[in-house]
């Protein structure tokens, strides 16, 4: 009973798809015929299992006709950030070698050169209307068959993490079965430990792209529940639609919590939020008082989980695990938690923080990129995401700091090497580190370190330049907020630069490297 054809065929009219902002339903028995007809649409452009698509639209009505068309028509499908510059949007659309593309109108302004730029796209179709070189999605979708293609086989997500050599990486985890309907580890723990059923209303208030919010609601859908969309994240609307719908499951990020927290006492508690059962949070760390101060406010609902896009392991904690184990990110319900000494490989006893490793783990790998698959690989195969942390006799993990330099910035992965990358290239500067301040709304915030090749030229003016010539390159989000200037930058006679001595003079204070 693990697709959404199941509860298709038992509850047509029940709501799949609820979009907060307009309030327009799909259901079930719209959104089986929809992804039929992608599915058809697909195997129409000659695309076959283990073919790749592309996606670049908003929390968008649309969404999860295209994902469930291409999961059922054995694709792989990279779902890009709407956040992207049209050459980053370039280079993965290549990368992937994605064989179809589809966007909206509302992308037009990233998208719009993508036909001349990716010759080996032979498929673009927008949503919303069309410019020069686009097909329209609609009418197009809309002249196919309802039927089930007959070929049906599992496909899957491959998203991108910002890689630490400047470039993104897709991430590809096979799918465990070929069946559409096989069960999965994700559908296990939303149904075994989350309690998520065909009863569940779950509120999704993040960009689709992420890999966590596109995974759950596809996991919901699974399991016959209805998902509202938000379009866009606001901390009282959401209270708002919680009491509205009735949710019983959501999932957020710690910086929703600070925003919520931080509504006038009036605001926060007008809404009525005891339908709450499940509130799940991760991507980044929890601060303890905020987490404290949710579970005063909501109850024991809350649930934090550590995993990454890779999928290669879970820990899990609920509220009553977490308020005797204080910042704790919880146990492994996926893999089996290896911490290891980061120059020998040796495993260290709890207590003693090392590289976090999973073993026994799903099986992964970065897509073109061989050797980062490798480095994330210790010699006995545990695989690791690149956190620091320990884990205490009873098994639950405490993060304490990230060994590839990795920013959160409200729940959003940043690798400091794409920033670095391009103001290294202009021309006042000699030397710059990129790195993740603290920021109490955002966890952490982006800010560069640069060696000017004037010292006298340093100030406020050249700082403004230099994030203006930074998001000329890159999304806004990746680009520092602040620029320190430095007249030499702490680096080995080597060459190898000692970005822990530029961390830990604004991490000063703080028991953790992360927030």
């Amino acid at each position: 009973m693990l697709h959404p054809y199941h509860h298709a065929r038992i509850t047509p009219d029940k709501p799949a798809v609820i979009m907060a902002g307009t309030g327009q339903v799909q259901t079930y028995r719209e959104l089986e015929d929809r992804s039929n007809q992608v599915a058809q649409l697909f195997r129409a452009l000659g695309l076959k299992a283990g073919d790749h698509i592309a996606l670049m639209l908003e929390n968008h009505p649309r969404y999860f006709d295209i994902c469930w068309g291409a999961q059922r028509a054995g694709l792989i499908y990279t779902a890009m950030s709407t956040r992207l510059t049209e050459g980053e949007v370039s280079y993965i659309v290549d990368d992937c070698g994605a064989k179809a593309v589809i966007a909206s109108r509302a992308m037009a302004g990233a998208v719009q050169h993508l036909p001349a730029a990716c010759r080996g796209v032979a498929t673009w179709l927008m949503l919303d209307g069309t410019i020069e070189g686009w097909t329209a999605f609609e009418p197009t979708v809309a002249a196919q068959p309802t039927a089930r293609i007959a070929d049906e086989i599992a496909g899957g997500d491959m998203l991108y993490s910002s890689g630490t050599t400047g470039r993104p990486k897709g991430v590809f985890v096979p799918p465990q079965e070929l069946a559409i309907d096989a069960a999965n580890s994700m559908t296990e723990i939303m149904g075994k430990l989350y309690g998520v059923n065909a009863e569940s209303i779950y509120l999704s208030p993040a960009p689709l792209y992420h890999a966590a919010p596109l995974r759950f609601t596809m996991g919901v859908h699974r399991l016959g529940g209805t998902v509202v969309v938000m379009e866009h994240f606001d901390a009282e609307e959401y209270l708002r639609l919680v009491e509205h719908h009735r949710i019983t499951h959501t999932q957020l990020v710690p910086t929703m919590f600070v925003r919520m927290l931080k509504l006038p006492e009036e605001a926060r508690l007008r809404h009525d939020v005891s339908s709450l059962r499940c509130a799940i949070h991760a991507a980044a760390p929890c601060p303890v008082p905020v987490k404290e101060q949710m579970i005063a406010w909501w109850g024991p609902v809350l649930w934090e989980y550590y995993a990454g896009t890779e999928g290669n392991g879970i820990t899990i904690v609920n509220s009553e695990q977490w308020l005797t184990h204080k910042g704790t990110v919880g146990r492994a319900v996926v893999g089996e938690l290896r911490i290891c000494d980061d120059e020998t490989g040796e495993l260290l006893p709890p207590g003693q923080s090392g590289t976090v490793y999973f073993a026994n783990g799903r099986p992964f790998e970065y897509h073109n990129d061989p050797a980062k698959t490798a480095g994330s690989t210790h010699p006995k195969g545990w695989t690791t995401l690149g956190d620091v942390g320990y884990a205490d006799a009873e098994g639950y993990l405490y993060l304490t700091d990230r060994k590839a330099y990795m920013i959160i910035s409200g729940g959003v992965n940043i690798y400091p090497q794409e920033a670095e990358n391009v103001l290294i290239n202009h021309p006042q500067v000699a030397d710059c580190a990129v790195l993740g301040v603290p920021n109490e709304e955002f966890g952490e915030e982006v800010k560069a370190v640069v060696q000017p090749r004037d010292m006298a030229e340093a100030g406020p003016e050249l700082a403004q330049a230099l994030i203006a010539y930074c998001r000329e390159h890159l999304s806004h989000i990746k680009c520092p907020r602040s620029v320190d200037f430095e007249a030499e930058l702490p680096r080995h006679p080597t060459g190898k630069l000692y970005k822990r001595l530029l961390k830990d003079r604004y991490w000063a204070g703080h028991a953790s490297k992360i927030l």
